[in-house]
């Protein structure tokens, strides 16, 4: 395979340009390997700033989501994220190097194997993997600081609403399936929630219950 290095330098070079100037996410998205992440008949385009195929229908996503949602997310080291949607594990990879902790939910077992693999793989010991339903968050960890959530919903869903801390907020893409969403951004006050939007996009939907491919859930 071909020196991935020039590669990976134009892509940090090109999200600084499209706004994702957060020296912290930059360097984090710099210091994971996204190749790891992508199947391997793909990874010579690892470092196209591109959403790729990664199975199950899903997609790893573009780098630049990846950057604008670390970067939105205005994390540092002591705080809790909750990521609904793994994938390929990449966002959470991202997401490790500028929190305290990651809990992330998967539905689909496969998916969630390969993003466990990588994890192990870079020596991120501050993950905590789920297979689980999304919709029903992670309880037992709640609250949460900060959520993550890397499908899109027709709303937002009521027991992730529940597990935000006062004053924490949940960035998730809200709008119908297969067409332009909208990124928002949703604060939990002492009286309720306030919702901001933040950028159109198009993500996979949020599927509710564990995908066919999927065993017993475990964590770990």
């Amino acid at each position: 395979m071909r020196d991935l290095e020039p590669a990976r330098i134009k892509l940090i070079m090109e999200l600084r340009r499209q706004g994702v100037t957060s020296r912290a996410v930059l360097v984090a998205i710099e210091r994971t390997p996204r190749e790891i992440f992508v199947p391997e008949a793909l990874r010579e385009r690892s470092y196209e700033n591109i959403a790729l195929p990664i199975g199950q229908g899903q997609t790893i996503s573009q780098p630049y989501i990846v950057g604008f949602m670390s970067q939105e997310l205005k994390l540092n080291k002591r705080m809790v994220v909750l990521e609904v949607g793994t994938g390929s594990g990449y966002q959470a990879a991202v997401l490790a190097m500028l929190c305290r902790r990651v809990y992330t939910i998967e539905r689909h077992r496969s998916l969630l194997n390969s993003a466990e693999a990588c994890f192990r793989e870079l020596g991120l010991h501050t993950i905590s993997t789920r297979l689980g339903d999304g919709y029903k968050g992670w309880p037992e960890q709640a609250p949460f600081q900060r959520i993550l959530v890397t499908a899109a919903a027709a709303k937002p869903p009521p027991l992730l609403l529940e597990q935000l801390a006062v004053g924490g907020f949940m960035l998730i893409p809200i709008g119908p399936t297969f067409d332009t969403q909208n990124i928002v951004r949703i604060t939990r006050s002492e009286s309720g929630y306030d919702t901001e939007e933040l950028l159109p996009v198009r993500f996979v939907p949020m599927v509710p219950g564990i995908a066919v491919d999927g065993l017993p859930s475990r964590q770990g």
